[in-house]
């Protein structure tokens, strides 16, 4: 069986009339797991009714809780999600909080030593615990995939530079990389060409760039695959570009073609916006029901 280890931030994603457990590792990892993959989170919770029930909520969806620490010192964390006429999030986030303070455990190395892909993200580095953790773990990752996750201000191009380099697969959404490559004096407004200059730039050789509803591009070994996205009335966004990522990444893990990966990525991504919050549970049945019914395939 895969096995994967996911990085970084658990926690209550606040609405204004309820709560939900999120955080993009989580989600990521709650989606791989849900596709057969055995899939760790390595993260850390506060001593609190919170971080007790996030334990609990991990624990029921079948998933090892053991390489998630308990903090002491600070509570569980949580973000305030605000939502727009459209359903597209913005956030605001509590600092510092338990998942700020993640260590490297000698369980975390060998959680991250076997596993065959090791996913974290920009956002867990905006303390310089949880970044030195982050660091170190890299070094014992077989397969590193940045899913790079812009919250202002917690980030500077130059650690999203040195994430990308030390990357073997990098994720982010199109407003994501085209104020990277502005950063970066590239001005083309084509993500394609974005793409191949953020390949050569960073040496890496497999981004994927999500576009919302209009599906994604991804750049899989000097080839690119485009999908143009599933059509579905949008509840909310929170989560879609998390379970995407899981999909994709398990889909190709698992050696299906990339323009099929893809595919069944948008799908998923689309299905999740047409929920409500992050982690909807659905069945490979019901998606590919979707991509049948939807009839929309890859130029």
């Amino acid at each position: 069986m895969l096995n994967v280890a996911c990085f970084g931030e658990v926690l209550w994603d606040v609405f204004p009339n309820h709560k939900k457990i999120g955080g993009a590792p989580l989600n990521v990892a709650l989606r791989l797991h849900s596709n057969n993959i055995n899939t760790n989170i390595i993260s850390r919770v506060g001593n609190d009714k919170e971080g007790k029930e996030l334990l609990g909520f991990i624990s029921e969806n079948g998933m090892d809780i053991s390489s998630l620490q308990i903090d002491t010192d600070n509570r569980t964390g949580s973000v305030l999600v605000t939502l727009d006429k459209n359903g597209s999030a913005s956030y605001t986030i509590e600092h510092p909080v338990a998942w700020d303070k993640i260590e490297a455990t000698r369980q975390a190395i060998e959680i991250v030593s076997s596993s065959d892909a090791f996913i974290f993200g920009s956002l867990a580095c905006r303390d310089n615990i949880t970044k030195n953790s982050l660091l170190k773990l890299l070094e014992f990752a077989e397969f590193k995939i940045f899913d790079v996750n812009l919250r202002t201000p917690f980030y500077t191009m130059e650690l999203l530079l040195d994430l990308m380099k030390r990357s073997d697969f990098i994720k982010c959404n199109d407003d994501e990389i085209d104020e990277i490559c502005k950063a970066l004096h590239f001005n083309s407004a084509s993500i394609e060409e974005q793409i191949k200059f953020l390949s050569h730039h960073t040496q890496v050789k497999q981004i994927c760039v999500t576009k919302g509803k209009d599906g994604a591009l991804l750049l899989y070994n000097d080839q690119l695959y485009n999908n143009n996205g599933y059509p579905v009335k949008v509840v909310d966004t929170v989560g879609a570009g998390d379970s995407f990522l899981a999909t994709l990444l398990g889909a190709l893990l698992k050696r299906t073609p990339p323009e099929e990966a893809l595919s069944q990525a948008c799908a998923v991504g689309a299905l999740v916006a047409n929920n409500e919050g992050a982690n909807p549970k659905l069945t490979q049945s019901e998606i590919f029901d979707f991509i049948n019914r939807s009839g929309k395939n890859q130029d």
